[in-house]
């Protein structure tokens, strides 16, 4: 059946409507298994090892030829990275970590969780950090910058960059651990964990600031179930070799043999050198997004599919504003489809959230702004220093985005959304 919607909002495009979409589910966000994921996994239960060893030395390598970074640390989630390079970085108590207000909460839990303060600061309209806003916020507490690729789509990075080495800049910050001293400025750490694949001036995502964390999360482009990854690019006197293995050691306790050294006849006796972490990745994991990554060309374009069929349907709503995926220098990695509706509250918002959901499609928001939530309000963040970051939020739908979704699903999709619009704001 062929139903024309022609609105008096210009959303007027042919909708392919068959019989059988009632029996259709679309969810959010499934995990992309074939059966090379599978192989993998079970090669590593086979193994005998299934705790930190070849097959997560194996998906740090990929990682760092798919980002560029110079090296690549993997760890069991985005927020333990975090909190373990700002720990390193050497944080103390009224030290100051410029973040989005509008983001996930790991992102200032983990400042939070390494001893430091997060300082909030608005967003753009691409949804990511404003470098305005971050000039703004600088004082000499200020240790690091966390910017957000938010959806994937990567921030600007060059301007961010410049900002920490323009000559007032620098003149203002006051280090604070031997770490800062020897960076004489303020750290940038990229939060990726949407971005893996992007691109930004030529370069992969991973490789544009100091250090930049994915996240391999359940839901992510890659996936280890649970899991992050630490990019090392640190300037000179830096060593990044030698990072790495710092930062290795304190995934585990820093403890001075692994668990495999450690398991050989007569290796029992070991060290504790320091305070250290237990985040490191297991095998069994780093297997799944192992087979993943080396398929990932083909992954993210069936991402980018499904991205480009939203736009092209959304162009043509004249109540829609279409999310940022790629400009002269810019590239998205597809994560999210994060559809704005113009002219609608909050609650209109959720209305047509609920409307959607009733046909079994699954649509989610990025993200709640941190001032929105009891932790953070509690601590004195209030949202209405964050009009922009609430802006986005209020008139944001994320739709279902993944290699799975065939032509005729991401089609039900545009129609239950067109559907729930008219009906909530009006045709």
């Amino acid at each position: 059946m062929l139903i024309i919607y022609k609105s008096k909002q210009m959303c007027s495009f042919i909708l392919n409507k068959k019989q059988n979409n009632k029996d259709m589910k679309i969810p959010f966000s499934p995990p992309y298994i074939d059966d090379s994921v599978i192989s993998e996994v079970v090669d590593s239960l086979k193994s005998g090892w299934i705790t930190t060893g070849p097959k997560v030395k194996a998906l740090e390598e990929e990682i760092g030829k798919l980002s560029g970074a110079q090296r690549v640390l993997c760890v069991n989630s985005w927020t333990s990275g975090a909190i373990l390079v700002l720990r390193w970085l050497g944080l103390k108590p009224g030290d100051e970590v410029i973040v989005p207000a509008y983001t996930y909460s790991a992102t200032a839990m983990a400042v939070l969780w390494a001893g430091g303060k997060p300082v909030m600061v608005d967003s753009g309209e691409d949804f990511n950090i404003s470098v305005e806003a971050i000039r703004r916020a600088v004082t000499p507490r200020t240790k690091a910058i966390i910017p957000v690729d938010i959806a994937g789509f990567p921030c600007d990075y060059k301007s961010i960059m410049a900002l920490v080495e323009e000559p007032e800049i620098k003149a203002m910050f006051a280090a604070t651990s031997d770490v800062q001293q020897q960076l004489g400025r303020i750290l940038v750490l990229s939060d990726s964990a949407h971005s893996i694949g992007a691109h930004y001036e030529g370069r992969r995502s991973g490789s544009e600031t100091d250090i930049a964390v994915f996240s391999l999360h359940a839901v992510k482009n890659i996936t280890t179930a649970e899991g992050g990854a630490i990019c090392l690019n640190m300037p000179a006197p830096f060593d990044n070799d030698e990072l790495y293995a710092k930062m290795r050691l304190m995934t585990l306790n820093c403890q001075t043999k692994d668990a495999f050294t450690k398991s050989k006849a007569g290796g029992w006796r070991y060290d504790i050198v320091g305070q250290g972490m237990k985040v490191n990745m297991a095998d069994v994991n780093a297997a799944i997004g192992l087979a993943q990554i080396r398929q990932y060309d083909k992954l993210l374009a069936e991402r980018k599919r499904v991205f480009m069929a939203y736009d092209k349907a959304f162009r043509n709503c004249s109540w829609a504003v279409t999310p940022p995926a790629c400009t002269a220098d810019k590239e998205s990695s597809y994560h999210i489809y994060a559809l704005r509706i113009k002219d609608i509250t909050e609650e209109q918002r959720d209305a047509i959230i609920q409307e959607i959901s009733k046909h079994e499609v699954a649509v989610n928001v990025h993200f709640i702004p941190m001032p929105m939530l009891t932790l953070f309000h509690d601590l004195g963040y209030d949202i209405k220093d964050y009009p922009q970051a609430y802006q986005n939020f209020a008139h944001e739908i994320s739709l279902p985005i993944y290699p799975q979704l065939d032509d005729e699903k991401v089609q039900f999709v545009i129609d239950t959304i067109v559907e729930a619009y008219n009906k909530i704001v009006g045709a």
